[in-house]
């Protein structure tokens, strides 16, 4: 198995459960990984608002996760608020196999 140029391997696909998030980390980047439906989203797992690292235990709500902490909802898709702002990093997903790679193209400082 060839790994794609820029991915990294995070886990296996059935360490993840449906409508769950769990936290990983890849060097400095800490990532919460969200499986609905079978598809896997990568997001980052710090919430910008207060810079809360609880993103994995979000509820997740028609294609958002919502921030336990202070309710902000991010777009699991393309990271943004439901407004259409900037809201988190979202991250490139590949599946082969059983195993998940995530690609981290930008560093996010941890606050």
């Amino acid at each position: 198995m060839k790994i794609p140029e820029g991915f990294v391997k995070i886990c296996k696909i059935y360490d993840l459960k449906e409508e769950e998030g769990k936290q990983f980390f890849v060097d400095d980047v800490e990532i919460a990984l969200f499986k609905i439906n079978n598809k896997v989203y990568a997001i980052s797992n710090i919430c910008p608002h207060q810079k809360t690292h609880l993103m994995y235990d979000g509820i997740i709500e028609n294609g958002y996760v919502i921030c336990p902490l202070h309710g902000w909802k991010f777009n699991l898709k393309d990271g943004r608020l439901p407004n259409g702002s900037r809201g988190i990093p979202v991250y490139e997903v590949k599946l082969i196999g059983d195993d998940l790679f995530v690609r981290i193209t930008e560093r996010f400082p941890n606050w």
